[in-house]
């Protein structure tokens, strides 16, 4: 009997209380200071909570921004080494553009493409090693053309390389070969190659007694002479004219066709008559 007692006067307390709430602007004092105490809890409590929502947030983003920024300094690295091989494909490709472009040209012999494996520090200016050797038909002496024009010589053979002295080879001992100006009215000059100056890297022909007029921008060109190379190997163009150091013969400074000290790949050429099966 006291529950139901209880539960009748609880039920109409509340029901009164709605009443007087529906009729009145404000609740009453104990009602108000009920839910300002309620309201200051929730915001003692939401506060932390919030704190460390925002933490763990902040955290997190911290978190993702660490590893994108690990996955974009790897896109980095690769984009750079892409570039660097894009690059070096590049030149190489055409570098081998301009050695086929070559061995187009080349028609009274057999043309041999060989790639350059060594060419060491100490004798930079003076040869570079070849992959091909005897066993492919090459012969001492045979001309090596490498970009638009002449290089230089094969000096020594072995079976699987060779050896390629260079134009820019300065050693007096070195074997030269007979060359031929052509000028302006389509004449012929003869000479020989004597040397190479580094300094202005032009090659240096020699040996000219004639009075033909020669001038800056004659082609010039391997003459045949001799019988170690063919007539009509491209090897530059006049640079300056001049005397030798006795006053007694014209001195020719050439600037060469092809760059001796870029040498990727050459191109041997072979007599048709020195071909092997």
């Amino acid at each position: 009997m006291i529950i139901i007692v209880g539960l009748i006067v609880s039920f109409g307390l509340m029901s009164f209380s709605v009443v007087v709430r529906n009729n009145r602007a404000t609740p009453p004092m104990i009602q108000q200071f009920g839910n300002d105490v309620v309201g200051l809890g929730n915001r003692l409590v939401a506060l932390p909570v919030a704190g460390v929502k925002n933490s763990v947030s902040s955290i997190s983003n911290l978190l993702n921004t660490y590893q994108e920024n690990n996955r974009l300094k790897k896109q980095v690295q690769q984009l750079a080494q892409t570039k660097v091989r894009d690059q070096a494909l590049t030149g190489e490709n055409q570098k081998l553009k301009t050695q086929l472009k070559l061995n187009n040209t080349l028609t009274d012999y057999d043309a041999l493409t060989a790639t350059v494996i060594a060419r060491t520090p100490s004798s930079w200016q003076d040869q570079v090693v070849i992959d091909k050797g005897s066993a492919a038909g090459i012969k001492k002496n045979m001309p090596v053309l490498s970009g638009k024009g002449l290089v230089g010589r094969i000096a020594e053979v072995n079976r699987t390389n060779s050896k390629v002295e260079l134009l820019s080879n300065t050693n007096e001992a070195a074997n030269r070969f007979a060359v031929q100006i052509t000028n302006k009215s389509g004449e012929t000059v003869n000479g020989i190659i004597s040397g190479y100056d580094n300094d202005k890297n032009q090659i240096e022909m020699g040996n000219i007694t004639t009075k033909k007029k020669i001038e800056k921008g004659d082609r010039v060109s391997t003459s045949g002479l001799g019988g170690v190379m063919p007539a009509g190997l491209y090897i530059g163009t006049v640079a300056a004219t001049g005397h030798d150091d006795y006053g007694l013969a014209s001195k020719i400074m050439i600037n060469p066709a092809a760059d001796v000290s870029s040498v990727s790949f050459v191109t041997v050429a072979i007599r048709q008559a020195q071909t092997t099966e």
